[in-house]
Order: C-alpha cells, then structure tokens, then sequence
C-alpha cells in the first residue's frame, strides 16, 4: 500500500515558511522548540481520544477530566515531596517527579475504566446522548476536584534540574520544553511500535476499520475497547501531569481549557488515526506559538484556521481511518 507522505511535509514547511516571518534566527529557533513541545504535550492528551473514537466510535468529551485528574494528582504528591523537588540533585528531582508521574497515569486510567463503565458503556453508538453524558461527567468531575483539592489554583514549581535553558549561542532553549518534546516522541514511537507490530496493535488496527469482523474471528473485541480506553484516560493523565508544569498552575478547569485543542488535533489528523494526530498536534503547536509572537491579537483562533484550512483541503483529516 502506497504511503501518503504528503502531510508529512506540513510541519517542516510550516517551520521554514516561519523563519522570514519571525527574522531573528535565535527566536526562531526558541518558537519552534516551544511549539514542538507544546504540540508533543497535546498529543500524549490527544492520542488515547482519538483511538478511543476510532474503535469504539465514542465522542468522549468528558476525555478532560483525565487531564485534569491527572494534573492534580501529579502536583499533590510533587507537593508532598517539594524537598526533593527543590533539591539541586537531578536523582532527588527525578525521585519527586516519576512517581508523581506513575500516579496521575494511574488514578486516570482508574477514573476512566469507571468513566466507561458508569457513563459511556450505556451510550454506545448514540452520538448525541455521547456528548451530553461525557459533558455531563466533565463537569461533575471538575466540581468534584473542586471539593477535593479546594477551588483555588495550585501553583507549580518546576524541579531545580528543570528550570532554566539550555544557551546555545544566542539560542535559549528552556530544558523542560527539550523534555517534553523527548517524553512526545517516546510515547509516539511506543504507540506506533504496539499499533504495527504487535498482535494487539493488529486487533486494534482492524477494530478501527471493521470492528464486526474481529468480533467474528472469535476475538473479545469489547475488552480490547475497554483496555484502549484505560489507556487513553492513562495518557490523559501524563499529559495532564506535563501540561500542568508547563503552565506552572493547575485549575480545575484544566481539562475543559485542552480539550479544545485535544479535538481540533483529532479532527485535523483524522478520527482513529494516531499517525495524524502526531502531525496534527505538530501543526497545532507551531501556529500557536508563531502566530502568538507575530500577531497576539489574533492567536486565539489560529488553530480554528488552521482546521478550517486543513478541512477544505482533506475534509476527512490528513489520515482518516474511522468510516463514519
């Protein structure tokens, strides 16, 4: 089958056709970090929804209740352990941030095998009833936080081996961005290792494009769905987690903030398609941050745009799997 490589080439002609725009080379080089970090972040919170879609055939608006969950958690126990997080030892760093980590992945993918089993299992298949009910638990779920964690924000502060930049002439790249876009890509390339060449990735692959026919060759389809479902509300978590230090502060609107752009990335990949919502964060997180520094005023619906543009010109994404 013959590859379609085309939408491949978006981010990098997005990042050359920015270069004379911006005109410094050194901010050049800082924007486009900042918005692959940024684009990898939303991708890690954007993956599991869109695998979500594609094989169970769920609109999941609830999907930021994970993040937020997430973020929570990842800051009460980095709180819980600010010595270590203030410590100048990366070990000690690493030692409060991985298990604060771990936590939120777990508590998440917890909260959503009960997401599916209270609220969405009684929905499948009726997209309307779908987008009122995961609404409806998004905003149970954040009144709930509110009642855990208080109504107050929380502010964050970034391990002491994470702050900062890396200098690289007049280039300042800050380290926790370099993290985050190594964190994307792993997650990335661990998906996309399970999905082509795993016997689960294959079942996975198939129930996107024709889930009856797995149930016919024998296969327990709906806990394969189940299983993909903790592993996205799992996701969520982390990139709630990450989001949350990337902005220093975690509200418990949180969720309801990202998932704006969580959607606008899975409809501009393609429903069910991993490999499109890569490039899809990628794109997303680059216009925000050069259409931020060249023109603020419009900023706020460049990615809209951007999906507009995208629509027009393959209405069904840049990699449609999902046939709906």
């Amino acid at each position: 089958m013959k590859r379609d490589l085309v939408p491949l080439l978006l981010a990098p002609l997005l990042i050359a056709v920015a270069f004379p725009f911006v005109g410094s080379a050194a901010s050049w080089v800082t924007l486009t970090v900042a918005g692959l970090a940024m684009g990898l972040m939303i991708f890690v919170m954007a993956s599991g929804l869109t695998l979500t879609f594609g094989l169970m055939d769920v609109l999941n608006f609830g999907h930021g209740a994970f993040i937020a969950v997430g973020a929570f958690v990842a800051a009460s126990v980095m709180l819980a352990l600010g010595p270590w997080m203030s410590a100048e030892s990366l070990a000690l760093n690493l030692a409060a941030v991985a298990p604060a980590i771990l936590a939120a992945m777990v508590v998440s993918g917890v909260l959503g095998l009960a997401f599916e089993r209270v609220i969405v299992r009684p929905v499948y298949g009726q997209h309307l009833k779908q987008i009122l009910v995961t609404t409806g638990g998004l905003i149970v779920a954040e009144q709930l936080i509110k009642v855990v964690w208080g109504p107050e924000q929380i502010t964050l502060t970034r391990p002491a081996a994470l702050r900062g930049a890396f200098l690289l002439g007049d280039v300042a790249i800050e380290k926790y961005r370099v993290l985050a876009v190594v964190v994307g890509l792993v997650v990335f390339a661990v998906l996309a290792l399970t999905l082509n060449r795993t016997r689960i990735g294959l079942l996975i692959r198939a129930g996107v494009e024709n889930g009856e026919m797995v149930e016919s060759l024998g296969y327990r389809i709906r806990r394969l769905f189940v299983g993909v479902f903790v592993v996205g509300s799992a996701l969520a978590g982390l990139g709630g987690a990450m989001w949350g230090l990337y902005q220093e502060t975690v509200t418990a609107g949180i969720g309801g903030q990202v998932i704006v752009l969580v959607f606008i990335v899975i409809i501009i990949g393609g429903l069910g398609s991993v490999g499109g919502c890569f490039v899809g964060a990628l794109l997303v997180g680059l216009t925000a941050n050069y259409i931020g520094f060249l023109a603020p005023k419009v900023a706020l619906g460049s990615n809209i745009l951007l999906m507009a543009l995208i629509l027009l010109w393959r209405p069904q994404g840049l990699y449609p799997v999902a046939k709906r």
